[in-house]
This record gives C-alpha cells, sequence and structure tokens, in this order.
C-alpha cells in the first residue's frame, strides 16, 4: 500500500513541477476540500515547504461556517498566499437552469471574471476521474477556451507522461494533477501523511459529509465512521456515489454536463 501511494505522490509532484516550468502565470483552486488539501500538500513537498503561486478560493459566501473556519486556521499556520475571490450573485446566472445548478454556475462564473482580471495561463484543480462519469474523460493537462467551455470530445492525447502545455493567447490549460487517485486513495494517503482536514467529514450524531459544498448545495450522509481509519473501511464497502450529497448533481440528467461544458470544475 506505501508503494502504491509513494507512486501516486511521484507522478503528482511531477506534474505539479512540468505546470509550474512551463506555464506562467499560473494558480491553483483551492475549495478546503480532502482533495484540494491533499493536493496542497503536495505542493508544499513539490517545492519544498513552499507555494510558488496563488491559492484562489472561489467565495459564494455559501461555505459552512467551519469550512470557513478551517480555511483562516490553515491560512495562519501554514502562510498561504490565498485570494479570497467573490463569485457573481445567483440572479446574474441563466435562468432556464435548474436551482441548484444555477446556483452553481456562480462558481464557473467566478473562475472566469478571475481569469479576465488576473490573465492566468495555468489553473491547478483538484478533480478526480472516480468522482464523476463525465471527468472520466479528462486529460491531465486540459486545455479550455477563453470563455472556459471545454470540450470533452476534443482533447489532446496524453502518452508517456508527454502533455501538451502550450496554449494560445486566447486559452488557458487546467492543470489536475491528482486525475489518477481515487477516493480511497485521497484518505489513505491524508491518514499516512496526517493531512488537516475540515472536521465535517468526520461523523457526528449518525451524519457526515462525504463531500463538501455550499451549503445551500451540499447534504451530509448517514455515517458512523468518525476517524480516518472507520472512512477508510465505509468507503470498502459501500457503492453510494460520492457526490450523492450534491444536489445539482439529482436534478436532471445532463446538469452536471452543462456546468462542466461551461467551464466548471
Amino acid at each position: 500500500m506505501s508503494d502504491s501511494l509513494d507512486q501516486l505522490e511521484a507522478r503528482s509532484i511531477y506534474i505539479l513541477r512540468e505546470a509550474y516550468a512551463r506555464i506562467n502565470p499560473m494558480a491553483m483552486l483551492w475549495s478546503i476540500g480532502k482533495d484540494s488539501t491533499a493536493m496542497l500538500w503536495l505542493v508544499k513537498k513539490a517545492f519544498f515547504g513552499r507555494v510558488p503561486f496563488p491559492l484562489v478560493l472561489l467565495d459564494t459566501g455559501m461555505e459552512m461556517d467551519e469550512v470557513y473556519d478551517f480555511r483562516d486556521k490553515l491560512v495562519k499556520d501554514w502562510d498561504l498566499p490565498v485570494i479570497n475571490h467573490m463569485c457573481p450573485p445567483e440572479e446574474e446566472m441563466d435562468q432556464t437552469l435548474p436551482p441548484a445548478t444555477r446556483a452553481a454556475m456562480r462558481k464557473t462564473e467566478g473562475l472566469k471574471t478571475l481569469l479576465k482580471k488576473e490573465k492566468y495561463k495555468g489553473i491547478i484543480c483538484g478533480i478526480r476521474r472516480d468522482e464523476q462519469g463525465l471527468r472520466a474523460k479528462e486529460r491531465v493537462f486540459s486545455p479550455r477556451s477563453l470563455d472556459g467551455s471545454w470540450d470533452f470530445k476534443d482533447q489532446p492525447a496524453e502518452f508517456w507522461d508527454q502533455y501538451k502545455t502550450d496554449v494560445p493567447d486566447d486559452c488557458h490549460v487546467r492543470i489536475h494533477p491528482i486525475l489518477h487517485w481515487t477516493e480511497i486513495d485521497i484518505w489513505r494517503y491524508c491518514e499516512r501523511e496526517n493531512i488537516p482536514l475540515c472536521d465535517l467529514y468526520f461523523a457526528k450524531d449518525g451524519k457526515r459529509y462525504r463531500s463538501l459544498g455550499e451549503k445551500n448545495l451540499t447534504l451530509p450522509v448517514e455515517s458512523k465512521a468518525d476517524t480516518i481509519e472507520k472512512i477508510i473501511a465505509e468507503l470498502q464497502e459501500t457503492n453510494i456515489s460520492e457526490r450523492s450529497g450534491r444536489t445539482m448533481d439529482k436534478e436532471t440528467e445532463d446538469s452536471f454536463e452543462k456546468l462542466r461544458q461551461s467551464g466548471y470544475m
């Protein structure tokens, strides 16, 4: 098991260093969840304890209080270069979208306003292929048009860790250093490395959050797993989707596809 985690870690560190060497300017999206915090840990390993690019929280003002508290503590403890970027209000979103999908679209539009302001050529994201069917079609280095749209049918081939890192002036590239990890991989790595995580992941009164999103879009799941060891054991037995608590995934069959094609992380 340790060898497997070492291999996952080594590949992610290679991707991070490759991105940093080839793409400038660059930033990393930090949702403060388990995946992006594990990825932040990998960044610190890759660059010998420092974070050499901004960490961006696309803030809707709707994160749970515990998430904001965890963010503030880690920013202080690790001296992190954080940008808190406010997203446009919901009334500016496409009103034909279902309610939860419309609310989730705020982060997509927030990223667009960030890119327009800061002119980043690279954005590091903490998504994994096993999270959702459409994400399984992603590439490690994924080109995006100026408006952030993604054509999953037209992605560059990636053979032998050779990545397409050059992007036209009107585009940017999304970098996915943990795309090859699974949910259990993340938990095993967090346990091995003793990575700090938000308390909402651990069961209290028979419920816990398996995935952290905004409080108007995310529900807890039934669970008695109050330690990482118990969470790993629980995941080995369940066939319930990791995103079962995300309300936008349940509105229409193509809600998530619409979000992803328009630039959602």
